[in-house]
């Protein structure tokens, strides 16, 4: 029997961030991931999860755990392929370390993804990301700290991670305003900002105080806000905002709606998808593509450069009501749907009579 907590304790604190040099935001989700799996192991065996052993985590519980994410917990197949992803790279870890398991390693590695659907990005409109960027109020230190974050979330279309990640020397205002990003994948951007936007920077840097933590944006305690934070925020204002954009009530409005809404604009002022994946620090336009599908205009152009094919010319006549009446192949709903033994003989005098009796 191999324990699992020396195995997993070395994949989460050296093979992740050392070896694979996975960013802080990748290791929580793993281990977020490994603590479900655990939990729930644990909970089916009716042991501690510090006792479980490498011999427990088979291909059927892990079947078992996806299922428990989609049924009990209510996951989506997004959520179960992550959560599965972990498992697997866990997995490829051990496949040197434990060689004794490679067979029960290989089973795990043999579950396939399942296939997600394909749904349009989440966007707000302009009235929408106006009135949301407008809620707070900029006659308090909480207030314009808040515009400030949203402005550059929406305008830059951040991730909410590199929005959070942003630090005091990120931020340049010579001889534009602009902002160094630490990207996903490790890749930097540098992204220039409106006049409105590093205007809103330069009063939020003005009341931040001085602060020792190098993170740009703060908490009411002083400290880099994190992920949640930023949401809690957000959330707070768009039901602010709602009294003036009412639309606004029936979206679910999340951090990564301001980056598709970023994405979408720049699109529709540029016609160029490859403008915006650098402007959103894509690796690859297979990624940039989706905003494609949620883009109305470019389809608009294609039809009005199509020439439509002619239609033939003809009037619909609608039939004349005796003669539809008396067709003898039209039986009643309630004949129908009887066997030949269970309804009486219908000809077509009895269906006349029926067809005469609705009419009335």
């Amino acid at each position: 029997m191999t324990p699992l907590a020396p195995q997993i304790t070395a994949f989460l604190r050296e093979r992740l961030p050392h070896e694979r040099r996975a960013s802080i935001h990748t290791c929580d989700t793993y281990a977020h991931a490994f603590r479900l799996l655990f939990q729930y192991v644990a909970t089916q065996l009716k042991m501690a999860p510090s006792q479980l052993h490498l011999e427990h985590i088979d291909a059927s519980m892990v079947l078992a755990f996806l299922t428990h994410l989609e049924t009990t917990r209510g996951n989506g197949a997004a959520t179960r392929n992550a959560r599965l992803t972990a498992i697997k790279s866990f997995m490829h870890f051990l496949e040197y370390r434990v060689p004794s398991a490679l067979d029960q390693i290989r089973q795990i590695l043999a579950i396939p993804l399942k296939k997600t659907d394909t749904k349009l990005v989440r966007h707000l409109t302009v009235p929408e990301l106006q009135a949301v960027l407008d809620a707070p109020d900029p006659h308090t230190r909480i207030g314009i700290r808040d515009r400030a974050m949203l402005h550059v979330c929406a305008t830059a279309g951040l991730r909410v991670s590199e929005l959070v990640g942003l630090k005091v020397a990120d931020v340049s205002f010579d001889p534009l305003p602009c902002v160094a990003i630490q990207g996903k994948g490790r890749r930097e951007r540098r992204l220039p900002l409106s006049k409105q936007s590093g205007f809103i920077l330069r009063e939020w840097l003005a009341v931040r105080g001085s602060v020792r933590d190098p993170a740009l944006f703060l908490n009411a305690q002083a400290q880099p806000l994190s992920r949640a934070g930023f949401a809690f925020v957000l959330h707070k204002h768009v039901q602010a905002a709602t009294g003036a954009c009412p639309s606004l009530r029936h979206k679910r409005v999340s951090p990564h709606s301001l980056r598709h809404t970023c994405a979408l604009m720049t699109l529709q002022a540029t016609g160029d998808i490859r403008k915006v994946a650098l402007w959103l620090g894509h690796n690859s336009l297979q990624s940039t593509e989706m905003y494609l599908r949620a883009d109305p205009t470019q389809k608009l152009e294609a039809v009005s450069l199509l020439t439509p094919l002619p239609l033939r010319r003809g009037r619909f006549r609608a039939p004349d009501k005796l003669l539809e009446l008396l067709r003898t192949d039209k039986v009643p709903d309630e004949y129908a749907k009887r066997t030949d033994h269970e309804r009486p003989w219908v000809g077509p005098r009895r269906r006349l009579t029926v067809h005469m009796h609705e009419l009335r």
